[in-house]
């Protein structure tokens, strides 16, 4: 494919050239730039001859190419134009008596090429003797700052040409520029090339007397003029710009021979070398060092041999083509296909197929899936063995690839141009899309799947990469239009197969393969391979894994709609507690209705169910809930059958143990069988293959085979079978009693039913097997994509890569967990569909509460005489509701000036309980919100800036468009014309009053958010089309209130952000206010002294949500602020001077979760330099707190004195101090934060093992040095949804590191009991935030006691999970769990004990409903109570504890009679 990129006239070509040379160079503007990554604008054009040496390598990182075909006349040309005239760079050097001898220094700095070290050392070998004596030097990015470094560093010094290409790496780059500047010795003036660096490094270009040093402050990038003439030589189409840099470049050097003068020549002689160099091969490079070399001689003899040399010609590779290893030309050389029509006219021709017999070539027969491979140009090139084995490989597993190779700004041109599918032609003739201008008919082909190897976005590929997201919508709408899978595979190339196997993908590879394609909606990202030395390799095992999946979802396209069998995975975890059929925030039965039958209704084959009115989405949950008790299994599956009719039969019958829906005609079930097998371990065998079942043996022998067999010791899997559709349970992953069985050592495996139920999916009917082609994760979240493995860049031995196999995962997922989410999405292999939060309440006041709100303003308007008894009567009910707490009462004699102070306080801390949000019950899936629903987003949403009658006008208007059948008659003049008759009075009395501009623009606003709501139908849209093997758009994830309208509507694929931004300058600023806060706080309460240890939190949601607030937290500490290089990203954090900081630095442990370890894996190597940095730094240890305590660690002979950064063994997630306190197994308050720090040992930086080599080190003597001089521990909480009381997590790793920290304290002599550590807890959620917001900062336990009177306590948010079925019944129970965990490890107030007992077990209608909603979670509730009176966590009465114990035995019974 050849651009339509035409030649500008001449007189602008030359303006352009003029421009050039006018004063410092644009240059540098274009070239690629960015530590990391590249710079927004792009680089220089270049291009390249094929290079038939075997052992040739381009290297792994040579990722930064924009690149065009020659021109005829480039073609025809037989040697480069004579050399520019020009002032002579670096030969300008001092002689002796005329003597020219002197060798000619040239240093080559291959950063991310370093496989072409032979290459350039072999060229330098061959230059001509004409020359004179030339020394050719060259190094690695690993010789800057090696063993090396010294040699490297004096090469420098002495070099008069120096070239350095692809160096990205900040701490590189700085040691180079400081080696360059040293360099400099005012005599002579040497010639610098820098190739495709951090523009930090760009700048050093020079050659004579063109340099690309900066001008100053201002802008980078183009003059005006300049950016002129470069459109004409584009498409004109922002996108298609860089392919202008070519042209550029190409007509550069044959226009500068027009221009006369010094620069003109010099600056002829730099792009001369550029072009040289980024064709590559051994010719090129040859001549690009006889280019610099006769260019800096100056003395007569060799100015004349120079003049009489003829260099060899540049020759070029086009910029795209395709290519096959069987398709070469009459001499048997490679031959390049010029589009995809020629090359698929060529691939199915009998010549092809001719060849492939001769030479014995695997061919996919001729209706193969096609899939269009996106290959790295340079890679073709330089003759990369990896190329022909992967097109090899993937016709051998039957795909028949259409190989294009690109420059890697080209991606999008070829998607939009070049490829196509059948569902986009189909679009296209219904007139549901349009072609763009640009698309060629003519040479364009039909795909079925698309794989880009190169990653980074599709829109602009290496170069596009700095501005993240900028053309998503572009991408997507390309993606969207051809409705295939969009997947993402690579060998790595910025890493050796070793340290992958060892340490998964780490940072800028990361970047590259994951986190940049995954804004495009890239899925199944696959590591093909890795670096061997220099060499690119495959793993073959792993192109087979991608192979699969690819075939995976083309045969579900493939498959009639009617035949497609599905498994649907619910989750059970914890179990007996009446967790089976729920998820984070989704109401799962509900949501399995709604799935069924949209399946129904897309001609899916769910059987009856669809049909028959009396089936429901909780008789299926009920029913399952069955399948899943111990006594069930035990029997066998054989026994299931009946044992689920037995229950039918029951409830019938009205038995009270028995969930009432089972009662139902058909138990409601809709026609759904039991369907399962026992499985022998043979069996599994024969599905796992032997070396993963022989680790399986190893781990459970037959002796303690785990959880889910039965009597016989086999593996038993069931599930209901409703036509093709298969729904099931996802297995527990642990071990009941013994939670922390799985996940303690690394090397343990699922336990055997776990992997029998995954493989049973997809063993074919004729095996006994379910034969599911996709399979449907539903909810938040199951633990598949959480066993053990590879951190990031699944292999072999990663379990969840061997469990899902090929099979084709569409993962139902909340929009506001983009953190989690990022593990099913690359270690489960989930295409994600995000599900809306639930709305959102206002808790109001309730109770005891709503009568405190009635006597405090009844206070205010009464008479004196009569408040005295309204005193009394206020304090009392303070009491009782133990807001004493909050609000301390005056003292019995205070006066009436202080009293009305204490009724002012009181009065706003109710105000701010009334006005409290919550989440208001669960989120069906695919079911849009009702006007009531949609009322409560939007008064969340404006948070007062629209008042209610407002909300309801706009919900109201929402309404009146939606039922209007013309669409097109609504407009905002209208809306504008509507608003002004509210003004007017012509509408409700009720209505807006005065509508200010700023007030209509608001509704309008709330107009649209509306809009999006209400399109939650999208979420099982995405669901079919992923089923459908079609593309999901993508989207980042986030809740409404924080992030705006950007995560609406959902059912889309999600992502996170980019971790090289962190943090961004809006969580820096509120991030520093939050240190001060907690600072002042402390000092206040501690009599002025600093604290010497803080320990912060650094989770992955809140790090996404908050763009960075914890680690700014961090930096602020410390004293520390980012640093960023010129393209934006952070790629320091330098140390305060103590001058500026005006106090100690504090010392921080950081408390990891595993999902910031492993995704945020650049800002955890900065940090931890840091920290070395502070440790070593010459301050006083009384106002370095970091370096006191590494100098006492170090005296005490400690490795690693400054490691500081600690979470769980590498590959594993979590504290399992939930799984405890789930189980009850623990004997005290201290044991827990014993189980916390035995988790939590492994420090992880850029100084473990060795920078890099090693992902992990247990140093526990360090984390307790940190834990026993930890003061204060600070916490943040990222959204309403999910509070400190609503999840396990807060109090298994929080809280349990608070009870850690205490463990090691002194006793205080005043209560008898270790000293107390501080939490300090900062709600991160609510709207946009700007650089004057205060930020709260409350202790624990005052946010745990707003939190239960606004939720768990509060009959309003009661009432709505009660609504919930056994879905909201569970959601109760967990939040009594948490509540255990919560007192376990901080303080938990006697009244909240007191009031969950009357509003959830001594309420007789709402025990109940409870019970008959899910037996096993009213069970649970009952236990929590009493454990908390077990452990004396509560003091309540001997009545109290009789009735609990009397609820229990009969819920206990009841239970046991249902099992």
């Amino acid at each position: 494919m050849h651009s339509a990129i035409g030649t500008p006239p001449l007189a602008a070509a030359l303006l352009l050239i003029l421009q050039l040379l006018s004063g410092p160079s644009p240059l540098r503007a274009f070239a690629p730039a960015g530590g990391v990554l590249l710079r927004t604008r792009p680089s220089i054009v270049r291009g390249r001859s094929p290079s038939r040496r075997g052992g040739v390598r381009v290297p792994a990182r040579t990722v930064f190419e924009v690149e065009r075909s020659p021109t005829r006349e480039d073609e025809a040309s037989s040697a480069p134009p004579p050399i520019a005239e020009g002032r002579g760079g670096a030969g300008d050097v001092d002689s002796d008596e005329g003597n020219t001898t002197r060798a000619t220094n040239v240093v080559l700095l291959a950063g991310f090429e370093s496989f072409n070290r032979e290459l350039y050392e072999q060229s330098g070998r061959l230059l001509p003797p004409s020359l004179g004596p030339v020394s050719v030097k060259v190094f690695a990015d690993s010789d800057i700052r090696g063993n090396a470094s010294g040699e490297f560093a004096t090469a420098v010094g002495e070099a008069d040409v120096f070239l350095a290409s692809l160096v990205f790496d900040y701490d590189d780059v700085s040691a180079v520029t400081a080696m360059l500047d040293s360099a400099e010795d005012g005599r002579t003036q040497k010639t610098r090339l820098i190739f495709e660096c951090a523009t930090e490094l760009m700048e050093y270009n020079r050659v004579g007397s063109f340099s690309m040093a900066s001008a100053g402050d201002g802008p980078s990038g183009p003059p005006p003029a300049v950016k002129a003439v470069l459109s004409k030589f584009s498409s004109g189409r922002e996108e298609d710009k860089l392919a202008g840099y070519l042209e550029l470049l190409k007509v550069g050097p044959e226009l500068l021979k027009f221009v006369p003068g010094e620069k003109a020549g010099d600056l002829r002689t730099w792009m001369e070398a550029y072009r040289y160099w980024n064709q590559g091969g051994l010719s090129n490079v040859r001549s690009m060092l006889q280019l610099l070399v006769s260019k800096m001689r100056k003395n007569a003899a060799a100015a004349a041999n120079a003049g009489d040399l003829t260099l060899p010609e540049l020759v070029v590779t086009p910029a795209t083509g395709l290519l096959h290893p069987l398709l070469v030309d009459e001499s048997g050389s490679m031959a390049y296909a010029s589009d995809p029509k020629s090359y698929m006219d060529w691939r199915l021709s009998s010549a092809c197929a001719k060849s492939a017999k001769e030479r014995k070539f695997p061919l996919a027969p001729d209706d193969a899936p096609r899939v269009a491979l996106l290959l790295y140009r340079k890679h073709v090139i330089t003759g990369q063995r990896y190329i022909a084995d992967l097109i090899r490989a993937m016709e051998a597993e039957g795909l028949m690839p259409v190989p294009v190779f690109i420059n890697g700004v080209e991606a999008h041109a070829i998607v939009r141009d070049w490829l196509t599918s059948d569902r986009e032609v189909e679009k296209v003739n219904s007139g549901a899309a349009t072609r763009e201008p640009t698309y060629k008919p003519n040479e364009a082909a039909e795909v079925d799947a698309v794989v880009n190897t190169i990653g980074f976005p599709l829109v602009g590929g290496p170069a596009g990469s700095m501005e993240a997201g900028r053309n998503v919508d572009l991408s997507s709408k390309l993606l969207s239009d051809m409705d295939v899978p969009y997947v993402v595979a690579s060998p790595l190339l910025l890493q050796s197969i070793t340290t992958w196997k060892e340490c998964g993908v780490l940072g800028l590879q990361s970047v590259v393969l994951y986190s940049l394609p995954e804004l495009d909606g890239a899925v199944d990202t696959v590591v093909l391979g890795g670096l061997v030395g220099d060499k690119i390799a495959l793993v073959p095992e792993r192109v087979r894994k991608l192979a699969g999946r690819l075939n995976g979802w083309v045969g579900l396209r493939r498959t009639p709609v009617k035949d497609r069998r599905i498994s649907v995975v619910l989750y059970g975890f914890p179990p007996n507690v009446g967790a089976v059929g729920t998820a984070a925030l989704l109401d799962v039965p509900s949501s399995l209705d709604n799935l069924l039958k949209r399946l129904d209704k897309e001609g899916y084959n769910v059987g009856k169910y669809a049909s028959d009115p009396n089936s429901s989405g909780e008789s299926l949950v009920a029913a399952l809930s069955v399948l899943c008790e111990n006594a069930v299994i035990a029997g066998g599956f054989e026994r299931m059958q009946s044992a689920v009719e037995v229950r039918m039969e029951r409830a019938r019958g009205g038995d009270p143990t028995v969930a009432e829906t089972l009662a139902r005609p058909g138990g409601g079930l809709g026609g759904a069988v039991v369907k399962g097998a026992n499985v022998e371990f043979d069996d599994l065998e024969n599905m796992l293959g032997k070396y993963m079942a022989r680790k399986v043996r190893r781990a459970w022998p037959e002796s303690e085979r785990g959880p889910g067999v039965n009597a016989k010791n086999e593996m038993v899997v069931s599930g209901l079978q409703l036509g093709n559709v298969f729904v099931t349970v996802q297995p527990l992953l642990g071990v009941e009693g013994d939670p922390m069985r799985l996940l303690f050592e690394r090397d343990l495996t699922p336990h055997p039913q776990y992997c029998a139920a995954y493989k049973y999916m997809q063993s074919g009917e004729d095996e006994g097997g379910a034969g599911s082609q996709a399979v449907v994760h539903l909810g938040m979240h199951g633990t598949v994509e959480w066993l053990p493995g590879q951190p990031l860049g699944n292999d072999r031995q990663s379990w969840s890569d061997e469990l899902l196999g090929s099979l084709p995962n569409v993962y139902v997922y909340a929009a506001n967990n983009p953190s989690e989410s990022i593990l099913a999405k690359r270690r489960g292999y989930g295409t994600l569909v995000s599900y809306n939060v639930p709305p959102y309440g206002r808790a109001g006041l309730y109770l005891e509460l709503a009568s405190l709100k009635d006597l405090v303003n009844e206070f205010r308007s009464d008479s004196a005489e009569s408040r005295a008894d309204l005193r009394e009567s206020i304090l009392a009910q303070c009491e009782r509701t133990g807001l004493t707490s909050d609000i301390s009462p005056p003292c019995d004699d205070a006066d009436e000036e202080s009293f009305d102070d204490y009724i002012t306080s009181l009065s706003n801390y109710l105000v701010e309980l009334e006005e409290r949000l919550f989440s208001s019950g669960l989120h069906t899936l695919g079911d849009a919100p009702t006007d009531l629903e949609l009322a409560s987003y939007l008064n969340a949403y404006f948070a007062g800036r629209l008042n209610d009658a407002e909300v309801e006008d706009v919900v109201r208007q929402s309404r009146v468009k939606r039922e209007r059948t013309d669409e097109n008659a609504f407009n905002v003049l209208a809306f504008l014309a509507w608003l002004a008759d509210l003004a007017g009075g012509g509408a409700r009395e009720d209505a807006v009053g005065d509508v200010s501009d700023e007030k209509a623009s608001l509704m309008q606003e709330g107009l649209e958010v509306a809009d999006l709501l209400k399109k939650n139908a999208e979420e099982l849209n995405s669901v079919m089309t992923a089923l459908d093997g079609g593309y999901v758009k993508p989207a980042p994830g986030g809740d409404l209130l924080r992030d705006g309208t950007s995560v609406l509507p959902t059912g889309r694929n999600i992502h996170a952000l980019d971790p090289y931004r962190m943090p961004s300058a809006g969580a820096s600023a509120r991030g520093t206010r939050a240190a001060d806060e907690i600072i002042r706080q402390h000092l206040e309460a501690n009599g002025g002294v600093y604290p010497e240890t803080v320990a912060v939190t650094l989770w992955g949601l809140d790090t996404i949500k908050t763009r960075g607030e914890a680690i700014a937290i961090v930096l602020a500490l410390v004293g520390a602020r980012a640093v960023r290089e010129g393209t934006g990203r952070t790629v320091c954090f330098e140390l305060i001077p103590l001058e500026e900081l005006g106090r100690p630095r504090i010392d921080i442990l950081a408390s990891l979760s595993g999902i910031f370890r492993d995704s945020f894996a650049n800002v955890v190597d900065l940090l931890d330099d840091m920290f070395e940095r502070a440790a070593t730094a010459d301050e006083s240890p009384n106002m370095n707190f970091i370096r006191k305590h590494a100098a006492e660690l170090e005296a005490a002979g400690t490795e690693r004195p400054a490691a500081r950064l600690f979470s769980n063994p590498p590959g594993d997630y979590g504290s399992m101090v939930n799984e405890v306190v789930g189980t009850g197994d623990w004997e005290d308050e201290a044991s827990l934060g014993e189980v916390w720090k035995s988790r939590n040992a492994y420090s992880y930086g850029r100084s473990e093992g060795g920078g890099g080599t090693k992902s992990g080190t247990s140093r526990p003597e360090v984390l307790n040095k940190l834990l026993a001089t930890t003061e204060r521990i600070v916490q943040e909480i990222d959204s309403v949804e999910y509070g400190l009381t609503d999840i396990q997590e807060y109090y298994s790793n929080t809280g349990a590191l608070k009870k850690a920290a205490e463990n090691r304290k002194p006793i205080d002599k005043s209560t008898g009991k270790a000293q107390k550590v501080a939490v300090s807890v900062i709600e991160a959620f609510g709207g946009p935030r700007t650089d004057d917001d205060c930020v709260p900062v409350r202790d624990v336990e005052e946010v745990l006691r707003i939190e239960y009177r606004s939720k768990l306590l509060n009959p309003k948010w009661r009432d709505a999970m009660l609504e919930q079925g056994s879905g909201g019944a569970y959601e109760v129970s967990q939040r009594m769990t948490a509540m255990i965990g919560w007192a376990a490890t901080a303080e938990v107030d006697n009244f909240v004990f007191d009031q969950a007992a009357e509003r959830y077990a001594l309420d007789e209608e709402v025990a109940a409903k409870l019970q008959k909603n899910n037996p096993e979670a009213f069970k649970n509730v009952v236990r929590r109570l009493l454990e908390a009176s077990g452990r004396g966590m509560w003091e309540t009465d001997d009545e109290t504890i009789e009735k609990l114990k009397s609820l229990y035995a009969d819920a206990d019974d009841l239970v046991e009679q249902v099992r």
